[in-house]
């Protein structure tokens, strides 16, 4: 009987915890579907007087000729470049700091750790000038091309401590069969690598998706701009803020981290759970 009780209670308390955290989102659907009079008159209230579904059709309409579809197409495109770029990164890094001996190896490590620890504003400003003479600036390539050459410094992290997991056994047999260091790579550590993989996938796709600082910094014109750029068009202090469709879109714009773990969920929680174990 008090098993039961005890569970009870876990169990009101985690569903408690859980309306509590997805409350902003179901405001946010609700004043997505209001008028734009009670959004703030009525904010306290869920259910709207009037369901206006014309604010998904203005908010998808856009600005001038620019539609909210091209800056989801943006969205996808920096995105998936990004993830495909750092699962390439920062496995090769991170097989290279796990498996291979070469010289100042420790002290990029230790390079390595400090680069996690240090707040991305710090390197914005040099990373702009740096790109800003490249010509670079107002072009996607300052989003993407980071991803190709070094990834972010704590998946590298994450895959390193994953592969040490990895039995260096493996690696004996593979020399003996006559395995190259890159057929290493390739044919033992990177299938045994794929719940981290995962981990790394969604996680950059997140990141990724809501990052709204880099975009802003680097991205002037209209028709190169973000989900997370386009939804701040709607927000004028100077002006009227649409408030309905600045909520519509915001819902949209959840919509594919919502298909993400919905399909990937299984996969997150195993490669966090396993990159854990390592």
């Amino acid at each position: 009987m008090t098993i039961r009780k005890n569970d009870l209670l876990y169990h009101f308390f985690v569903i408690g915890i859980g309306l509590i955290m997805i409350y902003p989102i179901a405001w946010t659907l609700a004043s997505a579907l209001k008028p734009e009079s009670d959004i703030f008159k009525k904010a306290a209230s869920l259910i709207p007087s009037e369901l206006k579904w014309d604010n998904f059709a203005k908010g998808w309409a856009g600005f001038g000729d620019i539609t909210f579809g091209t800056f989801f197409v943006n969205s996808g495109i920096v995105t998936t470049f990004v993830v495909i770029g750092t699962l390439i990164s920062s496995t090769l890094v991170a097989f290279g700091f796990a498996r291979l001996q070469f010289r100042l190896k420790k002290v990029l490590f230790v390079c390595l750790l400090a680069t996690i620890m240090l707040p991305h504003q710090v390197t914005l400003i040099p990373q702009y000038i740096m790109f800003h003479k490249i010509g670079w600036v107002n072009t996607f390539y300052p989003l993407i091309v980071p991803a190709f050459i070094g990834g972010v410094p704590f998946f590298i992290f994450l895959m390193i401590q994953f592969i040490r997991g990895i039995p260096r056994e493996l690696d004996e047999a593979a020399i003996i069969d006559g395995c190259s260091t890159f057929g290493i790579f390739w044919n033992i550590i990177l299938p045994l690598t794929k719940p981290a993989l995962a981990t790394v996938a969604i996680f950059s796709f997140y990141w990724t998706w809501d990052d709204f600082m880099s975009p802003l910094i680097y991205l002037n014109d209209t028709k190169l701009f973000t989900v997370s750029l386009g939804l701040r068009l709607f927000s004028d202090p100077s002006a009227v803020t649409a408030w309905g469709p600045l909520f519509a879109m915001s819902i949209a714009s959840l919509i594919p981290t919502f298909l993400i773990f919905l399909f990937f969920q299984k996969q997150l929680v195993e490669g966090v759970a396993t990159t854990g174990i390592k």
